[in-house]
C-alpha cells in the first residue's frame, strides 16, 4: 500500500473528477491521501473532503506564495485546527523564487505557522524554494524541532541539497519526495533519495503538478503516487514494498493518525 501525503485534490481540475480520483487511488494500492491548504477562504472545502470521505485527511494554512490573500492569525490556525480529521499545520515556509522584494511579510507568516504548531501539537508541512537557509534558521529560532518543544514534520516536495536534508532530518523533520525525483535533470535530487533514511522518507504528487514519468506533463493526481515509490525502489536497488512499508509508517507516525489493522498487519 501506498499513501500520498501531500495532494490539493480540492483543486477545480481535480475537484470534478473526484469519483474517478478516488477510483484510480484504489486501482493503484493508495490507501490514504493528505489534501493540503494553500489559504483560509478554500480551507472549508479542504475540510469537507476529509469529512466525507473517512481516508482522506487535511492541513490548514496558508502557502507562502498567496500574497494577496486573508493572513492568518496563531488563534485562528488554532481553533480551525481543532478538528480531528486536521492532522497538520501547512503548507508554509519561504519561496523565494516566485516572489522577491521586501518577504519580512512572508516570514512572520512562517512564525505563526510553526507557533500555531507548538499550540496544537500538529506536524507542520514547509515548502521551501531558494531559501532554504533562511528556512532552517526560522525552524531554530521558533522552536520548531521537537526537542526544543515543537512538533517536527516534513519538508514537502523537497528539491534542495542533501546537506538541507540532513539539517532538516537532525530538527526531526522527514523529507517527501515527489515526482521531481523521477525526471532526468533531477540527479542531484535523485542522490538524495538514495542517502536519506527510510525511516525518514515520505512520498506525494502535490498534484495536480509534477506528475512523475511516465506520466510528465499530464495532470497529476493521488493514485500516481506509485511510480515515486517505484522509482526511489529501483534507485536504491530495494523491492518496492520496502519504500511502501516505511514511508506508510512514516506517514501514520508523523501525523498521530491510527493505522488501520490492514496496515498493520501489511507492516508487521
Amino acid at each position: 500500500m501506498f499513501i500520498d501525503s501531500h495532494c490539493h485534490i480540492n483543486f477545480p481540475e481535480l475537484v470534478v473528477r473526484l469519483p474517478d480520483i478516488l477510483g484510480k487511488m484504489h486501482e493503484n494500492q493508495v490507501s490514504h491521501a493528505l489534501c493540503v491548504s494553500v489559504n483560509l477562504p478554500d480551507f472549508p472545502q479542504v475540510l469537507d473532503l476529509a469529512h466525507r470521505y473517512p481516508h482522506i485527511y487535511a492541513s490548514v494554512g496558508v502557502h507562502p506564495d498567496y500574497e494577496d490573500t486573508p493572513e492568518p492569525s496563531v488563534e485562528q490556525l488554532v481553533a480551525l485546527a481543532a478538528d480531528p480529521k486536521i492532522v497538520a499545520i501547512g503548507e508554509t515556509g519561504l519561496d523565494y523564487f516566485r516572489l522577491s522584494g521586501d518577504l519580512e511579510w512572508q516570514r512572520e507568516r512562517f512564525r505563526t505557522h510553526i507557533r500555531a504548531s507548538r499550540l496544537t501539537a500538529k506536524p507542520l508541512i514547509i515548502h521551501t524554494r531558494s531559501a532554504a537557509q533562511d528556512t532552517i534558521r526560522i525552524m531554530q529560532e521558533e522552536g520548531a524541532a521537537p526537542e526544543a518543544g515543537g512538533v517536527g514534520g516534513v519538508m514537502h516536495c523537497f528539491t534542495e541539497s542533501l546537506e538541507v536534508a540532513e539539517a532538516a532530518i537532525a530538527l526531526g523533520f522527514y523529507i517527501s519526495l515527489s515526482g521531481i525525483v523521477t525526471f532526468k535533470s533531477a540527479k542531484d535530487l535523485q542522490a538524495v533519495a538514495r542517502a536519506i533514511p527510510l525511516e525518514r522518507m515520505l512520498i506525494e504528487t502535490d498534484s495536480p503538478y509534477l506528475a512523475p514519468v511516465p506520466h510528465r506533463g499530464k495532470m497529476n493526481e493521488p493514485g500516481l503516487v506509485r511510480h515515486v515509490a517505484e522509482f526511489i525502489a529501483d534507485l536504491r536497488g530495494i523491492p518496492v514494498a520496502e519504500v511502501a512499508h516505511h514511508t506508510t509508517a512514516n506517514f501514520f507516525r508523523l501525523f498521530n493518525i491510527e493505522a488501520p489493522a490492514a496496515h498493520e498487519d501489511s507492516l508487521a
